[in-house]
């Protein structure tokens, strides 16, 4: 498996509408209004395999906006009887072509063991969480990393260290990991059972014990966080009082990287329904893809939204 160091080599490298508008100078400076969400397999002449009547979710596009990664437990092969996720992967020619059919990540990525979650992050490196059983797991599911290159493929996952021993896995489920490297640092956003929490990156590439994130978490489940790229705004899921059913989707914001968030608000009905929103992920501020559970064709289908009048990128 590779070793800490050899990674660090690696890696270095809306609440009502009406609502949302009211707080548009205040939490919504940075943004504007989403869009109506779309199935995203019924548009932009995208492949009809993006959604299935099995599981699909965890929706992320790559940096370069080429790839969409995703999760699902669909067959793999005719005859596929296993049912644990994998990741999957969707590529496009360029950014206003279609997304094609998604290809199975395959091994050693993916395990016969629950693999989702998958943040993609320049120059080919991947986040992702698993439940597969490795020495030093610290129990539910865990965050690796790997890098792909042409010539050898996936690398071997790198476990993350246990939270016991001066790293960010916890002993609960850990999902969602966002990774934001700015101005010479890096932090890694997650959530580690109903809580949103960050780590910071180490000078040997590592990342170090886990903080909560004390502005956006409450007493229900606050879970898998996704930092624009600019470090300015944060979207996750929860499901506190003031949902419309189930897990939605929220939003805050800040000033500077420095700043706490803003209290979070509630995407609102336009992109949160009496369903279960999950897994927001939008790293160029314009693109919001989720989940959403039930979904109409499948357990959880993926779904994107837009907008406009969105700040820098």
């Amino acid at each position: 498996m590779t070793s800490v160091k050899a990674r660090a080599r690696m890696i270095v490298a809306f609440g009502a509408a009406a609502l949302i508008a009211s707080l548009a100078g205040i939490a919504y400076a940075h943004t504007g209004a989403w869009g109506p969400p779309q199935k995203i397999d019924e548009i932009n002449g995208n492949s009809s395999e993006l959604n299935t009547p099995y599981l699909d979710g965890c929706p992320i596009q790559s940096p370069d906006g080429l790839s969409l990664y995703m999760a699902s437990n669909r067959p793999r092969y005719a005859g596929d009887t296993r049912t644990d996720l994998d990741i999957w992967v969707a590529h496009r020619r360029n950014k206003h072509a279609p997304f094609g059919a998604p290809q199975n990540v395959a091994s050693p990525v993916n395990s016969t063991a629950d693999d989702f979650c998958p943040t993609p992050i320049r120059h080919g490196g991947l986040f992702f969480v698993s439940r597969r059983v490795v020495p030093g797991a610290c129990g539910g599911a865990d965050m690796f990393f790997a890098r792909f290159d042409r010539r050898n493929g996936w690398s071997e996952p790198e476990h993350f260290a246990c939270q016991s021993d001066g790293g960010p896995n916890g002993s609960a489920d850990e999902q969602g990991p966002s990774y934001l490297r700015k101005h010479g640092e890096a932090v890694l956003y997650f959530s580690s059972g109903p809580d949103i929490y960050v780590s910071d990156q180490l000078a040997d590439g590592s990342f170090g014990p886990a903080t909560p994130v004390a502005e956006l978490n409450t007493a229900f489940g606050d879970l898998r966080p996704n930092v624009r790229r600019n470090g300015l705004e944060i979207v996750f899921d929860s499901n506190r009082s003031d949902t419309l059913g189930g897990q939605d989707l929220y939003s805050a914001n800040r000033e500077s990287i420095d700043d706490p968030w803003s209290t979070p608000v509630n995407l609102g009905p336009v992109v949160n329904t009496t369903n279960n929103e999950t897994r927001g992920s939008f790293w160029r501020g314009e693109t919001l893809y989720f989940g959403r559970a039930p979904g109409p064709e499948g357990s959880t289908d993926i779904y994107v939204t837009t907008r406009h009048g969105h700040g820098g990128h």
